[in-house]
């Protein structure tokens, strides 16, 4: 195997959106760096369960919803 062509791997800080910190290892900054997340297990409703609605960003979401309202779904 060829040296040097991996990244280094050592920990980091990650920081939720709740404000509570996590120690984890990653390839990402370096040593002792601190990730701010935007989204995180505990708000997102994949992990969450909830129910969230579209945005509607520019009409988007209603030009799409126009486009395909006659095909039945």
């Amino acid at each position: 195997m060829r040296k040097d062509i991996h990244p280094q791997y050592h920990q980091i800080n990650v920081k939720m959106t709740d404000g509570t910190m996590l120690l984890m290892k990653s390839t990402w900054g370096k040593e002792g760096d601190t990730m701010s997340l935007d989204i995180d297990p505990t708000v997102h409703p994949a992990w969450t369960g909830g129910s969230s609605r579209l945005m509607d960003a520019g009409g988007r979401v209603s030009k799409f919803k126009n486009k395909y309202a006659g095909l039945g779904f």
